[in-house]
């Protein structure tokens, strides 16, 4: 019986397998099998080659065919090496040898295959790279946040440099996250830089990140203000639970339409996320209007807020850098392109494009808005109206009845930013299952019932239910402000000052990206997120503490708390259990099988087993 060789497409080659020769029969002490029947796993180019000069011995001829697959003995990246060489070149030949196939097409058929799919995926273009920033980073904090951004740095000429500032930290922010997200092109963002760079402790920084993204309740601020504006604009007064009542129903909502009816869901996401354009549009145009002195006031009443623009300027560290925070919080999302990489068509050159475009955009159209409330609102009216201020401009440009009306349009842009976020953040938790980090991973990477990640999702609404319930009422957004912005300062100390390593050891990382943010922008993001860090536990003066009746640097210690939960979680996942459980963990990139997206997935490898070199 001649020898026959298989085709086989296996996850990342085209391998061709003898089944003549592979192996003997289990038991006989002649063959492969004794040794590996039990365990198949990717054979190294070694052993491909003893099984070539073995393929005609006579007792092979009838052994069965073994399928090759992974199991932990060696890592997915070196097994590729080894088939990537193996497809090179034909398979072993003799006289009466049958073969299915040429190997040289068939690679050729896989490649044309694996380019189509890649190229299917990507979908995502400049434009809309650049709406995925605009999308995100445009919430309900340019819409809530002007009124304690002033009350806390005294002056309108101060707010607007706090602004300015909070726009340059952006700016240097976007330039970090293009240097990073043009050098490692894939979906994940920061979650691979921090990889990248911090790799001991093993897997530490994997543990510190999970902590990070699922005790965050990103959600729950736009929640609120949801629930506050659709008050205003009916209005009734915002007690103790209305408020917090209206904006549970706003999250859950969102959790339903994500998690039973995808498709829907992100077309209302597209269609509220064009909304938020057009308030924004209405409010600078609106400040055009007020600028040329139409304003519905009595002449004694109007504004004049640009006359002694730095009269009241407070000097205290803890209210700049508070009123910074509020600042960033309307800038956050500024790396969000750079969690589709993968999906992106050329991205190194979309995100050159899109991310400075949209933040460059962003800007100019947060500093009109700011000039029109300033224009249209007397000083301690802003400073009255706390999170309506946008509310308050609407009422004395285009009357009460406008007032009403766009109240319900901010509310619905900040329903939109919800969908939009608990969209994203469902997904980061169903891939921490998908690669093996969490507890129960295979129930946090289904996407069962609805073909959406329901677990996920449902991990976002809870923590940010939480978050919603826990602050008493009058603090409860400005906590979930700076809660979402102090954690995030410490990330972003890390992501720059791991940039700033790889700037100084160049040749040991061959760091040679297609785009260098430049080392002064990246000490200054980093020196920006170190003061943004430390500044909030210095002592408030006076009246100035943000919080009604929470202590001034709760945010802090929570902020920290959440960190180390992470870190917490890495003890016990990464440490603790692989001793008890005598296995190690080890990181293998996965590659599919169709369209050779990678991912990093985590195993359970015995002790003591070796894998091959």
């Amino acid at each position: 019986m001649g020898a026959r060789f298989l085709a086989v497409w296996r996850l990342d080659s085209l391998m061709w397998i003898p089944s003549s020769g592979f192996l003997g029969p289990p038991g006989s002490g002649s063959g492969w099998a004794d040794m590996f029947h039990k365990d198949p796993f990717w054979i190294p180019s070694r052993i491909w080659n003893e099984l070539q000069t073995d393929s005609s011995s006579s007792h092979l001829s009838t052994s069965p065919f073994y399928l090759v697959d992974r199991s932990g003995l060696g890592s997915r990246a070196d097994m590729s090496k080894f088939l990537s060489s193996w497809t090179k070149s034909s398979p072993p030949t003799e006289k009466g040898v049958e073969t299915t196939a040429s190997p040289r097409d068939d690679e050729s058929q896989i490649g044309d295959v694996r380019r189509e799919a890649q190229d299917a995926k990507r979908q995502i273009g400049v434009v809309s790279a650049t709406f995925l920033v605009v999308n995100r980073v445009i919430g309900t904090g340019i819409f809530a946040t002007p009124g304690a951004i002033l009350s806390l740095s005294g002056s309108v000429g101060l707010s607007l440099f706090i602004w300015v500032a909070g726009m340059l930290i952006a700016a240097a922010g976007t330039m970090v996250y293009l240097e990073f997200g043009t050098a490692i092109p894939k979906n994940g963002g920061e979650k691979n830089y921090l990889e990248y760079v911090f790799r001991k402790p093993k897997f530490l920084t994997t543990g510190l990140y999970t902590g990070y993204v699922l005790l965050l309740g990103w959600a729950s601020g736009n929640s609120v203000v949801f629930g506050e504006y659709i008050l205003h604009a009916a209005q009734v007064p915002v007690d103790r639970w209305n408020q917090r009542g209206i904006g549970l129903a706003c999250i859950t909502a969102a959790f339903l339409i994500h998690g039973t009816a995808l498709k829907w869901g992100i077309r209302l996401q597209n269609v509220l996320g064009s909304i938020k354009v057009f308030i924004i549009l209405i409010i600078v145009i609106g400040g055009f209007i007020a600028l040329g002195g139409h304003v519905k006031l009595p002449e004694e009443e109007k504004p004049r807020n640009f006359t002694n623009a730095f009269e009241g300027t407070t000097g205290s560290a803890y209210g700049v850098v508070t009123a910074l925070y509020n600042v960033i919080w309307s800038y956050i999302g500024y790396s969000n392109a750079n969690y589709a990489l993968s999906e992106t068509k050329n991205p190194v050159r979309t995100l050159k494009i899109a991310a400075p475009l949209a933040i460059i955009s962003i800007s100019v159209l947060y500093m009109l808005v700011n000039i029109a409330y300033f224009a249209a609102v007397p000083k301690e009216e802003i400073i009255a109206a706390k999170r309506l201020v946008a509310a308050s401009m609407f009422r004395n440009v285009f009357g009460p009845a406008a007032e009403r009306a766009l109240s319900v349009f901010v509310a619905l842009s900040a329903f939109g930013n919800v969908l939009s976020v608990i969209f994203s953040q469902g997904r980061l938790v169903q891939e921490l299952g998908r690669e093996g980090i969490l507890p129960f991973s295979s129930f946090w990477a289904s996407n069962r019932p609805f073909n959406a990640p329901l677990a996920g999702l449902f991990e976002h609404w809870l923590i940010s239910v939480i978050i919603i319930l826990a602050p008493p009422p009058g603090d409860a957004y400005n906590f979930i402000l700076n809660l979402i912005s102090y954690p995030l300062a410490i990330v972003n100390c890390f992501v720059a000052g791991g940039l700033v390593h790889l700037y100084l050891n160049r040749k040991a990382w061959n760091w040679a990206p297609p785009i260098s943010a430049t080392l002064p922008v990246v000490i200054f993001f980093l020196l920006s997120n170190i003061y943004l860090v430390v500044a909030p536990f210095v002592p408030p003066e006076g009246d100035q503490n943000i919080y009604e009746s929470l202590p001034y640097w709760l945010h802090c210690v929570v902020g920290f708390a959440i960190i180390f939960a992470g870190g917490f979680y890495w003890l016990i996942w990464a440490v603790l259990l692989p001793k008890i459980g005598k296995y190690e963990l080890v990181r293998e990139t996965v590659v599919d099988d169709i369209d050779g997206w990678e991912r990093a997935v985590f195993l359970k490898r015995p002790l003591g087993q070796v894998p091959f070199e």
